[in-house]
């Protein structure tokens, strides 16, 4: 079978109706924008990429200078298309409106530029993460308020993983599909479409470090794993932590399994550990469009509305029956307080 090329299924969809023009433009130029991220962070220690930028972002943790890159490379590449009304970045506080000498389109753009940028230093897969919303109607100058929108009304969601293979993974909400890069032609192809999650694993992503500071349906749950076949739950399971969400959610889109960053002690005080609008609902997008599921521990991520550009939530995301299992205990335990 001929190979498809990102543009060639963006025009399809186009056809078919579930995108218009302006919403490919935008894909296609966050797509080249990665490919730009893709040689900066190929290039390692002899790009002169690696290490601290010396600054810190919007949340108070160091940036690395591939942070700082990779937030540029998208910001400019998605400044003069035309497509977009406003973009909003991780690494800064305000979104970033569209310079007044070029058009403006319908479209808000969000993006986190390279999602485990703490990794890069050991070279280990790091990614970009990114959402796409409508604009409201009649709004001219789009401010953070237009961006807290549920993200039930993503138009799109994608992310692109940065391994031995530059890989991206993304969602018009009718299906999620999976797209390599091709090195030698430079175009992203066509991998797997329709891509489907089993609803059961033996698979499971967690930082076990935070154990001590976890709520007890947390512990209970973790503990029954752990217990293996001998427990409660009469199978073994296995632990994987890459500690760079875009790997730990691709090896999920991959084999199955489940990834959770649970309301713990440390971080309760900050509501969870993961940004909703450039973490948290790209990827529930992404995982409920490949049959997972994606919730707080106790709602489903994408009703949630937003109350801050910053925002952050608990993340439990994966296969279905696992992640419903570890939902169901924490409502029982709240059931049983209440």
């Amino acid at each position: 079978m001929k190979p498809v090329s990102l543009i060639q299924f963006l025009i399809e969809e186009r056809r078919a109706g579930r995108i218009n023009a302006e919403l490919s433009l935008l894909i296609e130029v966050v797509a080249r924008a990665c490919k730009r991220i893709a040689v900066a962070t190929n290039k390692g220690a002899l790009g002169g990429v690696l290490g601290e930028a010396g600054t810190g972002n919007i949340q108070g943790e160091a940036q690395k200078k591939l942070d700082v890159i990779s937030n540029e490379i998208l910001l400019e590449a998605n400044a003069w298309g035309g497509h977009l009304a406003a973009c909003a970045s991780e690494e800064m506080e305000d979104p970033q409106p569209i310079p007044d000498m070029y058009p403006k389109g319908n479209h808000l753009l969000m993006f986190d530029p390279l999602d485990g940028s703490s990794n890069i230093d050991v070279n280990i897969s790091v990614g970009t993460i990114f959402s796409v919303l409508r604009c409201p109607d009649g709004i001219g100058e789009p401010k953070a308020e237009h961006f807290l929108q549920p993200g039930t009304t993503q138009l799109a969601a994608g992310y692109v993983v940065y391994g031995p293979a530059t890989v991206l993974v993304l969602t018009f909400g009718h299906g999620t599909h999976e797209f390599t890069l091709d090195r030698e032609v430079g175009s992203f192809i066509l991998s797997r479409r329709d891509i489907r999650i089993p609803e059961e694993t033996g698979e499971f992503a967690i930082n076990m470090s935070n154990q001590r500071h976890w709520e007890a349906p947390m512990q209970r749950y973790i503990g029954e794993l752990l217990a293996g076949k001998e427990g409660p739950r009469g199978k073994d399971f296995n632990m994987r932590w890459v500690a760079s969400m875009v790997a730990d959610v691709h090896r999920i889109v991959t084999r199955g399994g489940v990834f959770y960053y649970p309301l713990d002690a440390k971080i309760k005080s900050q509501g969870g550990k993961l940004r909703i609008m450039y973490e948290a609902n790209p990827m529930a997008f992404i995982i409920e469009q490949a049959g997972g599921a994606a919730t707080t521990g106790r709602e489903r991520i994408l009703e949630l509305q937003p109350t801050g550009l910053h925002q952050r939530v608990p993340v439990f995301l994966g296969s279905k029956k696992e992640v419903e299992v570890a939902t169901h205990y924490h409502l029982e335990a709240d059931g049983a307080q209440g």
